[in-house]
């Protein structure tokens, strides 16, 4: 067997034949238990290695030839399929407590394994286009059959579209750098192309429009399942253009870009944050905010810049798994998520809304939640090197953070007399609860996420030095 197979083709295979399941319940047990599986498959079994179990022996093969191109997964790469695969458990899971199981978990499974594929794919540039054939294939998902695309989804569609022709056409410049290195205006204008194309795909400032419209109109669960894994995966794509082009990652104007840019995120995102009465809204906000964070955690360079950015990506994935769940239940019983709507659902909907509040101040980077930590680490990376850019930081996490205090005041508002119930069902206690538990969990012993990340430094090894 190829890990391939195991890692891309059986759950795009699992996705097709999980259509055909009609029970929701059944649905996500079924997808959570595979990713559940393929993840910790991804943990424990090595790549190009040979395994023996008693009188049996085997060794995952890592490459697989297809149409003249080759998907490889190397040992290295079983980190980043932990986090993938380990996040597709915590968004399937949950998926049935909220009825959107049949909705989500087959085309959620199919869009895991194409951008799977697209880190894996040789020649790394048709990433792109596996990249583009999976938010291609996010639309029925975004937006069921019977109903009218929104604005923000068509945003979603004509921007990602953009992103790749520019990457495609930097990619082709790129090859004939190979020939001509020392062609500066080549070199420019690749580089160029390179970064409009990243700045539509990660949703960088002033291209940001999409995602507070596609979060307002879609629903909360699946617009956090598109927030965190396009954003994940496009990041873990820029990485690659890093490792490959040394004349690109030892570039200074590349980490005074990536700063600046961060940082315009955070400011802006945390500003718009503070002034939005709609909860989806503010979760889009809050995920420029994190994106933000991750540039200016790679613009700082070096292993502190770099395992920062690592660090990041664990929390935001509790975070806004924990969030959107925490809204969709609250969805669920109010004509919107309007504060205004949701004004003392806190009294009957105890769980649910102290989730909501607490994972927005743990993307917020309040102390003591799991995204204390690595947000830390780069606020004093960043303030060795500009401390006009920590005020700016500032602004911005304070925004999202006193954006959090007024929907908690929000939620809690009710009249004296209203009495402290909790109507949500066991099952989505327990996903709630357990949420909240991680993010404490991993804010007061940061130490645990190292596990999750245990073999990406050496996946990008010419990164971090």
């Amino acid at each position: 067997m190829s890990a391939p197979v195991l890692w891309i083709f059986l759950p795009a295979l699992a996705g097709g034949i999980l259509l055909l399941v009609r029970n929701q319940k059944l649905l996500s047990l079924l997808a959570g238990i595979l990713c559940a599986l393929l993840a910790i498959a991804a943990l424990l079994l090595p790549i190009e290695s040979p395994l023996n179990i008693q009188a049996w022996s085997f060794k995952i093969q890592s490459s697989f030839n297809i149409l003249g191109r080759s998907l490889v997964l190397a040992d290295p790469d079983r980190a980043w399929l932990v986090l993938i695969f380990g996040a597709a458990t915590f968004w399937f899971t949950p998926a049935a407590s909220i009825q959107i199981a049949r909705r989500m978990v087959p085309l959620g499974l199919v869009i895991t394994s194409l951008l799977v594929a697209a880190l894996a794919v040789e020649p790394f540039l048709y990433a792109a286009l596996l990249i583009e054939t999976a938010v291609l294939l996010s639309v029925p998902l975004l937006s069921p059959p019977g109903s009218r695309p929104g604005k923000g989804i068509l945003r979603f569609l004509i921007y990602q579209t953009i992103a790749m022709a520019f990457i495609l056409f930097s990619g082709w410049l790129l090859s004939g750098m190979e020939a001509n290195p020392g062609d500066l205006v080549l070199v420019t204008r690749a580089a160029t192309l390179l970064g409009l194309g990243f700045a539509l795909l990660l949703a960088v400032f002033p291209f940001y429009t999409w995602i507070p419209l596609l979060s307002a109109e879609t629903h909360p669960f699946v617009a956090g399942f598109i927030l965190w894994s396009f954003p994940t995966v496009s990041l873990f794509f820029g990485l690659g253009f890093l490792e490959r082009y040394a004349w690109l990652r030892e570039s200074d104007s590349l980490l005074v870009t990536l700063i600046t840019a961060g940082v315009v995120m955070i400011f802006v995102g945390g500003v718009l944050a503070f002034f939005q009465r709609n909860l989806g809204r503010m979760l889009a906000y809050a995920v420029m905010v994190e994106t933000g964070f991750s540039l200016v955690s790679l613009g700082l360079g070096g292993e502190q810049g770099f395992q920062g950015f690592l660090l990041l990506c664990l929390p935001r994935l509790i975070s806004l798994a924990l969030c959107s769940l925490g809204l969709s239940i609250l969805h669920q019983q109010a004509p919107s998520l309007d504060l205004d709507d949701l004004q003392g659902a806190g009294r009957a909907w105890v769980a649910a809304s102290a989730a909501v509040v607490l994972a927005a101040f743990s993307l917020a980077g309040l102390p003591l939640l799991a995204s204390f930590p690595p947000h830390l680490a780069i606020w004093e990376g960043l303030a060795r090197q500009s401390l006009g850019n920590v005020i700016w930081v500032f602004l911005g996490s304070l925004g999202l953070t006193l954006g959090a205090v007024r929907v908690l005041v929000s939620l809690a508002a009710a009249p004296e007399n209203t009495p402290w119930i909790r109507q949500e069902t066991w099952a989505q206690r327990l996903f709630l609860i357990t949420g909240c538990a991680l993010l404490l969990l991993l804010g007061t012993i940061p130490s645990w996420m190292s596990a999750f990340w245990f073999q990406l430094p050496a996946l990008f090894e010419h990164l971090g030095q």
